[in-house]
């Protein structure tokens, strides 16, 4: 149940019963999309042969920032990317696309932003990382639930009371309010479709 007040996320509440309090925030999710999350170049580039592989690359380490004072929540996504090589002779520079995009309510997509990560191979060395970021912003009040939801959910709930084991957020207009507020920020590298291919099917 997603609480008021002035009390801190996961605290025990035992006003009316036992309950755990939950603090809202408007700032997003920051999230991987499955098979996006990992870059496989070949050479040459139609083959899917193991021993054609000439570099992988992971994001991994993904961390968050928020600022959500003000009318735009500002969030910032930061990231590692870690990659290795075949052929690792020689000095070498790789760049990499990625993209990060705001989804809305799990499957609107609001925005969507492309950036590169190059990553430098010294020579001798197979494996070389970097970081990366992504930012964007989102409308405070999209992210914010109208004030007759947010009673709907925060409402004292007494024992034999008709409605009091019905979980609010199971409520159809509820849960699609919550739905609508709700923002994540994925990243991932921008895969072709012959690359997304072989990572879902690998």
């Amino acid at each position: 149940m997603l609480l008021g007040g002035c009390k801190s996320s996961g605290d025990i509440d035992l006003t009316s019963g036992v309950g755990i309090t939950q603090e809202r925030t408007a700032c997003p999710a920051i999230g991987v999309p499955d098979y996006t999350g990992d870059i496989t170049v070949f050479d040459p580039a139609s083959s899917r042969d193991a021993t054609a592989i000439d570099v992988t690359a992971v994001i991994t380490n993904v961390r968050s920032q928020c600022n959500e004072q003000g009318e735009q929540v500002y969030a910032v996504a930061t990231f590692d990317v870690r990659a290795s090589r075949r052929d690792y002779s020689q000095a070498r520079e790789v760049t990499l696309p990625y993209y990060s995009t705001v989804v809305q309510g799990g499957r609107n997509v609001v925005s969507k932003r492309l950036g590169s990560v190059t990553l430098r191979f010294a020579a001798g060395e197979y494996r070389a990382s970097t970081q990366a970021q992504a930012a964007a912003y989102i409308d405070r009040a999209a992210a914010s639930l109208p004030d007759d939801i947010q009673r709907q959910i925060t409402r004292e709930r007494k024992p034999g009371e008709a409605d009091a084991a019905i979980d609010p957020l199971a409520i159809p207009e509820v849960k699609a309010a919550v739905q609508r507020a709700t923002f994540e920020l994925l990243i991932g590298f921008q895969l072709t479709q012959d690359q997304f291919k072989y990572n879902v099917t690998r």
